[in-house]
């Protein structure tokens, strides 16, 4: 498991006051190699620490919609 202490997190500009509410901390990719992804509604709740090969991976496909609802 990786420690996110001290991870620096920021609310995603696409959370809206639906309950679609993500925080992402980069800063904790030069300490520990990860990007750490949380539910802002549960900042005390687990959090995902995901390889930037694979963060990159996720954004590439969101921009290219490969995602539906």
């Amino acid at each position: 498991m990786t420690d996110l202490t001290g991870a620096v997190w920021r609310t995603s500009s696409r959370s809206n006051d639906q309950g679609l509410c993500v925080e992402v901390a980069t800063n904790v990719v030069t300490a520990h190699g990860v990007v750490g992804l949380r539910d802002s509604k549960d900042p005390c709740g687990p959090a995902l620490a995901v390889s930037p090969p694979g963060w990159t991976a996720f954004l590439t496909a969101i921009r290219a919609d490969a995602f539906h609802r």
